[in-house]
């Protein structure tokens, strides 16, 4: 094969296989740099930067969605894009719907807070909308270095945000908190992501599952040889782990989590609590499923093990050929098939994986309710409450990961339970932030005793902040109450010991939140108006938005149907 077929064939899966499956991705590319480049030209600043962002937030989720609507998830044909780098499938459509849904209302609320005004508004939504690109890569990788890269263009943009309010001492120690953390945290995941690499001999996920499978890490632990080995494996995925640890704020890498939610904006928070944690917990999902199950699917990309580009150019021309060898091998099908056993070479893979995400998912919850009982700052509680859900999703993966190894359905209730939980967290949390941004405007306070009697001044406002808040904690008949309900009955069907303490934990957790929710609800409701605050009114726009986001929380409750059936048609080409 000579040069030119090489080029050939990577141009030709490029073009025609990659790229008309990156259009949402390339989409938020355009917008970004018509952005920067729109002012180069004479009355390119007399157009809004708002208006370019939002009509290009458009059109990636128009190019998002599928064709046949969104009923027909499950009739998306997976294909690994990009040589491997990336991949498509019902999740990456799942996750690109959801990011760009909450782009488009997010650039909606900073635009009516004013955080993104006429003077900054090309910065801020450049930067934004930059991350959401980061995001959508994490949800969709396929490689080491497409995580580090997705993590890292999230993260990124996601520093100058915490701290693009000017003036402000607490927003300026916000962003430089959140970088030295995410700095120091990106250090530990890449050197663990080169153990992995360089043990396994290949950064591919699917391609390192099967050299896993391969290690036989069983005998390798019964035996005693070669336990180096083992031990650079797990200090490895340590290391991976720290770096989403901090993308989701969880324990023991959550505490840049409260000060920057403070020192921030609430439109920020909101953008991090809910995009950000969304992005974090698909590349979990990833990670997790990639290294701990070798799908049927997966046999064709065997020759993608290879980093050399002549070496990925040539298997590009092969594939079929290569694909058909793959599923002639006998005894690859068969250790394909013991993989998914409870005895198979993954077992300790995935054993690990559940012990470490179960007890990072109790500690983190458990830690999160109970520092949330002694705070005075509306968006510091709401921090340690993101920090708490994340446990809670945090437990569906480990119930998810726990059950793939039994078979049936149960791995895949648990992994839609999280995303149906993500969606209507968007939901929640998007309307708690956006009521303390307009509140914030209207009143220059965002301590809770100051959000005392609001139910006589605002009582719309104050009746969808009540609504939102009771949905945090799970109860029905509103929309926190089902996805709860579904990560507890996917602990339930996991089964053992400590899927029953992380149950029993749930349960608890649920309890202790229900006072520091309460607490505010209390303030809204029953407290009279402080005397020191100023007069609170809201004007239309503000109160509208407000209802467009918190109504699903209601709705949602009731008939959380449709959503549940996206949900677990997202999930199936996992399995597969």
């Amino acid at each position: 094969m000579n040069l030119q077929t090489l080029i050939d064939s990577l141009l030709n899966d490029t073009l025609q296989t990659s790229l008309p499956l990156f259009q949402p991705e390339l989409a938020l590319c355009g917008t970004i740099v018509l952005m920067l480049l729109v002012r180069v030209f004479r009355g390119g600043e007399h157009i809004p930067s708002f208006v370019i962002a939002l009509a290009g937030s458009c059109v990636a989720l128009w190019l998002a969605l599928p064709r046949e609507g969104l009923a027909s998830w499950a009739g998306v044909e997976p294909a690994e894009i990009f040589t491997g780098m990336l991949v498509y499938d019902t999740l990456t459509a799942y996750m690109r719907v959801f990011l760009l849904c909450f782009a488009v209302l997010f650039i909606v609320l900073v635009r009516m807070t004013g955080i993104a005004d006429r003077d900054d508004g090309q910065d801020f939504y450049t930067l934004a909308l930059g991350a959401i690109l980061g995001m959508c890569i994490m949800a969709s990788a396929n490689h080491l270095l497409t995580i580090f890269l997705g993590i890292e263009m999230a993260s990124v943009p996601s520093y100058v945000l915490a701290g693009i309010v000017k003036g402000r001492r607490r927003s300026s120690e916000a962003a430089l908190k959140y970088a030295v953390y995410g700095a120091g945290t990106a250090g530990v995941m890449l050197y663990g992501i080169s153990l992995l690499a360089g043990v396994l001999g290949t950064a591919h996920l699917p391609t390192m599952a099967r050299e896993l499978v391969a290690l036989d890490i069983p005998e390798m632990l019964v035996s005693g040889e070669q336990s180096l080995t083992v031990m650079v494996l797990a200090l490895g995925g340590l290391m991976l782990g720290v770096g989403l640890a901090f993308k989701l704020s969880a324990v023991p890498f959550h505490f840049w989590c409260p000060d920057v939610f403070e020192g921030a904006s609430a439109e920020v928070d909101a953008f991090l609590s809910v995009a950000s944690k969304a992005a974090a917990l698909a590349l979990l999902v990833r990670v997790g499923f990639g290294l701990g199950h070798v799908p049927e699917a997966s046999q064709e990309v065997m020759a993608m093990q290879q980093t050399s580009p002549v070496h990925v150019a040539s298997t590009i021309s092969n594939r079929a050929e290569e694909a058909t060898h793959l599923v002639a091998d006998t005894s690859n099908r068969t250790i394909q098939h013991e993989a998914l056993a409870d005895d198979s070479p993954l077992s300790p893979v995935r054993r690990f994986m559940v012990i470490l995400l179960a007890v990072v998912s109790v500690v983190t919850c458990t830690f999160g309710n109970l520092a949330a009982y002694g705070q005075t700052n509306i968006k510091r509680m709401l921090a340690y409450s993101t920090i708490a859900h994340a446990g809670y999703m945090i437990m569906a993966v480990a119930a998810s990961i726990s059950l793939l190894g039994q078979g049936g359905t149960g791995s895949q209730s648990a992994l839609a339970a999280l995303l149906l939980y993500m969606a209507f967290y968007l939901f929640m949390n998007l309307g708690a932030f956006a009521i303390v941004a307009f509140l914030r405007n209207a009143m220059q306070s965002e301590e809770i005793a100051d959000y005392g009697g609001l139910i006589r001044s605002c009582p719309l406002i104050a009746v969808l902040m009540t609504a939102i808040l009771v949905s945090l904690v799970g109860l029905p008949p509103l929309a926190g109450f089902w996805p709860k309900l579904r990560v507890l009955q996917a602990l339930y069907t996991a089964g053992g010991p400590l899927m029953m303490f992380t149950l029993v934990a749930a349960g608890l957790n649920t309890a202790i939140s229900l006072v520091y929710y309460l607490r505010v609800v209390k303030t809204i409701c029953i407290d009279p108006e402080p005397d020191t605050r100023m007069p609170v009114t809201l004007g239309f726009l503000p109160v509208a938005y407000t209802l467009v986001v918190s109504l699903p929380v209601i709705v949602l409750g009731i008939l959380p149907e449709r959503f549940s059936l996206w949900a677990n048609q997202a999930v199936t080409q996992i399995f597969q």
